[in-house]
């Protein structure tokens, strides 16, 4: 099965990138990519055609994605989530789901 590439939106902590390429996964930070403080459409329309999942705790992006904006999907987390609860989650997310089952849709982390 093709794997998930993730592209973590700038409040996520540097920690989960390391912990995720430390498992193997393909992680691109908004920072590393050069785009921090672009709009969210920007960071959005950017994921998608990297065929990147965005992982963030911005709400607006549930706004985008609702009002039909295409996306290679998002992976929203809660705030209060720690460093390694959320390495888990999107771990889960990475070994049950394929891109195509992330196109234009959201899970809650």
């Amino acid at each position: 099965m093709e794997q998930i590439r993730f592209f973590l939106d700038e409040h996520i902590p540097s920690a989960v990138a390391q912990g995720l390429r430390g498992r193997g996964v393909d992680v691109l930070t908004t920072q590393e990519a050069g785009r921090s403080g672009l709009s969210d459409r920007e960071q959005l329309s950017f994921a998608l055609a990297e065929l990147r999942v965005i992982v963030t705790m911005d709400s607006d992006f549930l706004v985008l994605a609702s009002q039909g904006v295409p996306h290679a999907g998002i992976a929203y987390t809660n705030p209060i989530r720690s460093i390694g609860e959320l390495i888990g989650a999107i771990m889960l997310v990475y070994d049950v789901l394929s891109p195509a089952n992330m196109t234009n849709s959201v899970e809650y982390l």
